[in-house]
């Protein structure tokens, strides 16, 4: 049906013997979520995807989830560029560990992200794996983060203020971001969660997003916030994939926090992202 190889890195693989141009079969897609749920993180090398590809690809693991703040490209409702020009200055987008959109009430369950144009040197994405950083702590420290519900907010990405605000607005961003007085909006989770399909546990999200902790004073609840992100991003739970125009990457966010690196500046670099929904049956209730 198609050929899983491990990334070597710990999590992580790549699948090859399948073109994504053609529709994928029941079979087919529920050996391919058996696989995304067991590697957390799947690339698929050697595609040539229309936009319409990807959205078909997203749609066959759920809905689409949604995508605030950044504006959807030309004639796509579901789809997002995430760009760079060679001679952009804008601070670089995305560059802090995070879980995409964890601020709403139902995050998206996935991510998928298509590489359209990569530069030659630079640009991988680091994943970091939070099941394997949970366990790695001992019972105490598991204990108490368990107990421990988390306060998520988009404000200090997104909101006037925040670091894609209105200061933001006057670089010569390629990216079309909409901030929003709605980003300072607040939704909790619990702070290590159950897998909703696999059941293991591990953390959901980390300090950016998540701005404090439910019954705890900032002054308290900062620093363990700050500890904890020390931990959850550390090379021994960290993926890397490097980037070859052509290949999509899909990841599950809730095993995987993620980020980006630069080091590609004097090049272009464009991707196309669609999130994938959480599933109807999918709930966050404390592990």
């Amino acid at each position: 049906m198609f050929i899983v190889e491990k990334s070597g890195q710990g999590f992580g693989a790549s699948i090859r013997g399948i073109d994504l141009c053609d529709e994928l079969s029941a079979e087919t897609v529920a050996a391919l979520r058996e696989a995304w749920l067991a590697h957390h993180v799947l690339a698929f090398p050697e595609q040539n995807l229309s936009d319409d590809d990807l959205e078909r690809f997203t749609q066959y693991f759920g809905g689409f989830g949604h995508d605030p703040f950044i504006a959807p490209i030309a004639g796509r409702q579901h789809v997002i560029a995430i760009s760079r020009r060679a001679d952009e200055k804008a601070p670089l987008f995305a560059e802090n560990w995070h879980s995409d959109w964890s601020f709403q009430a139902r995050p998206p369950a996935g991510t998928c992200l298509y590489g359209k144009v990569i530069p030659p040197v630079g640009g991988d994405t680091l994943f970091a794996n939070q099941h394997a950083a949970f366990e790695a702590l001992p019972a105490d420290k598991q204990a108490f983060y368990q107990s421990l519900t988390a306060i998520h907010s988009a404000a200090g990405a997104y909101a006037p203020e925040g670091t894609y605000g209105e200061t933001d607005q006057a670089t010569d961003r390629s990216m079309t971001i909409r901030p929003s007085a709605e980003a300072r909006a607040t939704q909790t989770h619990p702070l290590v969660r159950a897998h909703p399909e696999t059941g293991r546990l591990g953390f959901f999200s980390t300090l950016g997003y998540i701005v404090g902790i439910e019954g705890m004073a900032q002054e308290e609840a900062i620093p363990v916030l700050r500890e904890l992100a020390q931990w959850q991003g550390q090379e021994a739970f960290q993926y890397r994939h490097r980037w070859e125009a052509g290949t999509l990457v899909m990841w599950d966010n809730r095993s995987v926090l993620h980020c980006a690196t630069g080091g590609y500046e004097g090049h272009d670099r464009l991707l196309h992202r669609t999130t994938i929904a959480a599933f109807s049956g999918e709930h966050h209730e404390a592990a």
